[in-house]
């Protein structure tokens, strides 16, 4: 099979991910293969390449937001059947057996694996994946409309859900890529009382976010016309944690979808940023029960993502793309037709 390998993390600059013919996976007792039609490309595999996150091993094939068709199954698998249509999502596996695990908090299992750093992701023609972590795909979306959804899209939700927003109140989102451009959907469906302010430092992504339904665009750094009840952050810079926290309503609640930050986050004064019970949370992956709960509810808004799809032979040049921001929205990378 064909696919794009990282040997080793360095700047994307140096185009890092290099074509490669491989044997193809097989599927264990309770797995199924999947022939990748589509693989997003997301800051995650930016940040894989790049070193910030450090793959489980190396060489290692990258990509986690996956869709795809069942060519073969274990003999004890039967959720899924050859010809289904599978997505995969960043979460590859979990032991089961933790107190995070048995308490629906498999994201923070030590012992989970994730697809596309610990494991052979979907920068291929094929992957392998437990039955019980694919998902199957509503017939709404395309497969190319459906890769977002696997990440940027589930995770969104979970930062959504841990907002814990009441209609009616005011909502920033900073950042306006991939997985924010969803959520403003998920918003203006859920709350249609809640107006949504966006933070974005492109005018094209401010453009975006106006089209979805967002009530005011703005720089971080910018004050709102109103105070913020619920701020979801998406971004890599850590000085957006700051600026967040300045237009942050007090008993106000900021929720932070990173695995990182590129730069620090700056020293908060207590009294500015976080007295008068103002909350930090950030969002770590995500669950099996995220994706169950939002790719039927994807399909009944009916959330429509903004792509740009790529051949998988230029998955160097889609990181480039991201790291500069010169993308609309998500990238997904076409593998097999």
């Amino acid at each position: 099979m064909k696919a794009m390998v990282l040997n080793k993390a360095c700047p994307i600059k140096e185009k890092p991910l290099e074509p490669v013919d491989l044997p193809e996976p097989e599927p264990d007792d309770s797995q199924i293969l999947v022939k990748v039609s589509v693989c997003g490309a997301c800051h995650t595999d930016l940040d894989e390449a790049e070193g910030r996150l450090k793959p489980g091993r190396l060489p290692i094939i990258p990509g986690h937001q996956i869709v795809g068709t069942v060519t073969d199954t274990g003999k004890r698998v039967t959720k899924f059947k050859v010809g289904d249509r599978v997505g995969i999502t960043w979460l590859y596996c979990s032991c089961g057996k933790c107190n995070h695990c048995r308490t629906g908090q498999e994201n923070l299992c030590e012992q989970a694996k994730w697809t596309g750093k610990d494991t052979d992701g979907g920068y291929a023609e094929c992957v392998v994946i437990g039955e019980d972590f694919a998902y199957s795909i509503p017939e709404k979306f395309s497969d190319s409309q459906a890769a977002p959804l696997l990440c940027a899209g589930v995770i969104g939700y979970r930062t959504l859900k841990l907002a814990d927003i009441t209609d009616g109140q005011n909502i920033g989102l900073f950042g306006f890529g991939a997985s924010a451009h969803i959520v403003i959907q998920i918003i203006k469906y859920k709350f249609p009382n809640s107006p949504v302010f966006v933070f974005t430092k492109t005018a094209e992504h401010a453009k975006l976010a106006e089209s979805l339904g967002a009530a005011w665009t703005g720089r971080a750094g910018d004050q709102p016309p109103a105070k913020l009840n619920r701020i979801m952050d998406f971004t890599p810079v850590g000085e957006c944690v700051r600026d967040a926290l300045a237009v942050l309503d007090s008993g106000g609640r900021l929720v932070i979808n990173a695995i990182r930050k590129e730069t620090p986050v700056p020293a908060l004064d207590y009294a500015k940023y976080l007295w008068l019970e103002r909350e930090i949370k950030s969002v770590a992956n995500v669950t099996r029960a995220d994706a169950e709960e939002f790719l039927p509810l994807a399909a009944q808004i009916p959330i429509v993502p903004t792509i740009e799809e790529f051949p998988l032979a230029e998955a160097n040049e889609v990181l480039i793309k991201i790291k500069h921001s010169r993308l609309r929205a998500a990238a997904v990378l076409r593998v097999c037709k």
